[in-house]
């Protein structure tokens, strides 16, 4: 029996390891209980929650793949039994997923309800999308406090900002599209800062982590939408960066996670959905890197996007082509 189990883990990890990930990694490998989770938040960060669970949990191994936002939608879609749990910052597309039956529904974990999706879809962080600017490109200007002010910043020095602007490339990155729909819906602000930045050359990314890369080299010098908790992470090593939620309309996202109806091993998964939500509810520091899950009711100022149907309104495939064909009329401007 032991064989068995050692065998299906061994070609679990080979099928696995022969797909293209941004990073993998097997925890507790000792474990007979095989977990397959497939998460866009870099490892380095997930690491510590993982670590805690494990060391309550030791019959279980995992495997943590990491992927963008827009490729875990597609590859969970294509193959549900191939992973047990799925993680996104994606609101949207995790709420689609979830809607469309692919989420295992847990009736035992309680979540507060603005927090969770029919007992099937559950978020455990929330985070904001940040400004971020090295800042020695505004060395004796004044740090813009809104997208308007970014607006008035970047046209006003344009030698400094050109090919030195970076944001998320909306049309690979879903957690880039869910923002700046979002955005869109709050303001028409969002429109005239995407042509400014599209003016400058913008650079564009599949996500947070190479922005912030870019960043502190100083190869760009603004970074919009980047990922707070990203964001947070990188400031406190480099002290070149400055982080700047705007006030003028702020965007908070939720990180969720699902377990799968396909997977094999429903008890397990479970109790790492109910570790996340747990220890991320109660702010445990010693633990999780990741900001806890907060709502408003705790003195937040910053609205927190909703889970909930409208999250779906610009995944209609209409509306997707539409705010895309907008989006490069605006940004790709060569």
């Amino acid at each position: 029996m032991r064989y068995l189990i050692a065998l299906a883990i061994t070609l679990w990890a080979s099928f696995c390891g022969a797909q293209d990930w941004e990073d993998r990694r097997v925890f507790n490998e000792a474990g007979t209980t095989p977990l397959r989770i497939i998460s866009s938040t870099d490892t380095d960060l997930f690491e510590p929650l993982i670590a805690s669970f494990v060391a309550e949990n030791p019959d279980v191994a995992i495997e943590y793949l990491v992927t963008g936002t827009a490729d875990i939608d597609s590859r969970f879609r294509a193959a549900p039994d191939a992973f047990d749990i799925a993680i996104s910052s994606a609101m949207d597309l995790q709420l689609k997923l979830a809607n469309d039956g692919f989420a295992r529904v847990l009736k035992t974990i309680e979540h507060p309800e603005w927090a969770e999706w029919r007992q099937s879809l559950f978020a455990f962080t929330t985070e904001p999308a940040a400004v971020v600017i090295n800042r020695a490109a505004f060395d004796g200007q004044p740090i813009p406090q809104t997208r308007q002010e970014l607006i008035e910043a970047l046209r006003a020095r344009p030698a400094v900002f050109q090919g030195r602007v970076g944001t998320y490339d909306v049309r690979r990155s879903g957690l880039g599209y869910l923002f700046a729909t979002q955005d869109a819906r709050a303001s028409e602000t969002f429109w005239r800062l995407m042509e400014v930045m599209g003016a400058l050359d913008v650079q564009l990314y599949c996500c947070s982590g190479d922005m912030i890369d870019d960043l502190a080299a100083g190869k760009i010098a603004v970074a919009y939408n980047v990922l707070g908790s990203y964001a947070a992470a990188r400031a406190d090593e480099e002290n070149t960066l400055e982080i700047i939620l705007p006030s003028d309309f702020p965007t908070t996202m939720m990180r969720t996670a699902f377990v799968s109806t396909a997977t094999q091993h429903a008890d397990a998964a479970e109790r790492f959905v109910q570790h996340l939500v747990t220890q991320q509810s109660t702010g445990d520091e010693a633990g999780p890197t990741l900001p806890a899950l907060r709502d408003q009711s705790d003195g937040a100022e910053r609205a927190i996007i909703a889970l909930e149907p409208s999250l779906l309104t610009f995944l209609d495939t209409l509306k997707r082509n539409k705010f895309l064909a907008e989006w490069e009329s605006a940004v790709i401007q060569n």
